[in-house]
């Protein structure tokens, strides 16, 4: 069978509205489109892979023979969230949103988090995460308080300037957060967020995220269990609560993420690499910069051009998003979007359109089938239409 499987994670790249969009604010997003239109973006070798047989777009033409197959994914799960769009990649279909805080965190929640922490909390409504140390910064730095926010997805994020909280701190109030957000407020995620400097102050990349732990088994439990290694590059670790990981390597940014990964194909391992590139969403999509996530994806194109030479016989790659995030729209949120799937290796079937997956979860339960496993997730394997 294969080897290895190398799975990316393009952080957002959605390909167009889910038929639930309007359910969630999201109707007529599209982030491919979008930043197919940029004049920067450049993607050759996406584009002979099939990325644009999936879904034609007016000026870029798909190709007559793509080197890999290809599905539009639906997502199954309830929410747009990353943790959710991940979990169901790995098999794992969220049938209960995750809870958001449209008007900010309640006051028993800010309550017993201040406590505990012997800190007072300062703005705790929806924000920009670049915004809210403009408006909050300095007020922290004066009082010591830290700032608490959210956004449209479920998370609880506490920024701080590092010379005022060190980063272990920061991580240590974290997890406190995280052993009270349970039950009914069981968010998907906290976040720390570090800055730094003078005003108007940066973002640092210390970020952390600590994750809820998935209710049931992953392709990552199932692959671990059976002696498969699972390598986590980026913030897959995070994701998952470290839950069915045996490697992890965190990364700074994108190119940190791809030359880590590059690493990995030159190392004997037999099982699984699963990859988040996250810059698109965080730096871009959030930020509504449609030329920066087009220069971004035109980057990580020229690089998978040396990655497609450098994989071995038995490998196989797959190339996926976890959600949308729009630049060209009013909102920053994280959009309810299609996302792609190209599947490639010298033992994978080209040319294959797999149409429509009702799931996300399809990749997982391939990649199980791909190491001769069953599949024990909520997806069904494609397996048999390309291999």
């Amino acid at each position: 069978m294969i080897k290895r499987v190398f799975l990316l994670v393009i952080d957002s790249l959605g390909i167009g509205e889910l038929p639930d969009a309007a359910k969630y604010g999201d109707q007529g997003s599209n982030t491919l489109k979008a930043i197919s239109k940029s004049p920067k973006f450049v993607a050759p070798n996406l584009t002979k892979l099939g990325l644009f047989n999936i879904v034609g777009l007016e000026g870029v033409r798909s190709v007559k023979k793509p080197m890999a197959s290809y599905a539009r994914m639906a997502q199954k799960s309830v929410g747009k969230d990353t943790t959710i769009g991940h979990w169901e990649i790995a098999g794992l279909v969220t049938s209960t949103p995750f809870p958001t805080y449209p008007n900010g965190f309640p006051k028993e929640i800010i309550d017993e988090f201040q406590n505990r922490i012997g800190k007072k909390v300062i703005c705790n409504l929806p924000y920009s995460g670049t915004e809210v140390i403009k408006d909050y910064g300095k007020e922290h730095i004066k009082s010591g308080a830290v700032i608490v926010y959210t956004s449209a997805d479920s998370v609880f994020q506490i920024a701080a300037h590092q010379d005022i909280l060190p980063i272990n701190e920061l991580y240590s109030i974290c997890e406190i957060a995280r052993g009270i957000l349970t039950g009914d407020h069981a968010v998907g995620r906290v976040i720390a967020r570090p800055f730094a400097g003078k005003y108007p102050y940066y973002r640092t990349d210390n970020r952390k995220d600590f994750s809820l732990a998935p209710p049931k088994e992953t392709m990552l439990d199932i692959l671990q269990k059976n002696n498969f290694d699972t390598i986590a590059v980026g913030k897959i670790s995070d994701i998952f609560a470290g839950k069915g990981i045996s490697q992890s390597y965190a990364t700074k940014d994108n190119d940190d993420g791809m030359e880590i990964t590059l690493k990995m194909l030159d190392t004997n391992f037999k099982g699984l690499c699963f990859v988040n590139l996250v810059d698109f969403d965080m730096l871009y999509g959030h930020r509504n910069d449609v030329d920066g996530y087009a220069q971004a994806v035109s980057v990580f194109d020229s690089w998978l051009g040396g990655m497609l030479k450098a994989l071995k016989k038995d490998d196989a790659l797959i190339i996926t998003a976890d959600h949308g995030c729009d630049p060209s729209t009013p909102s920053t949120d994280h959009s309810r979007e299609y996302t792609p799937m190209l599947i490639y290796g010298n033992k994978i079937k080209a040319n294959q359109n797999l149409n429509i997956r009702a799931s996300f979860a399809d990749i997982g339960a391939t990649i199980l089938e791909l190491f001769n496993l069953p599949s024990q997730t909520d997806g069904t394997s494609f397996l048999q239409e390309v291999f």
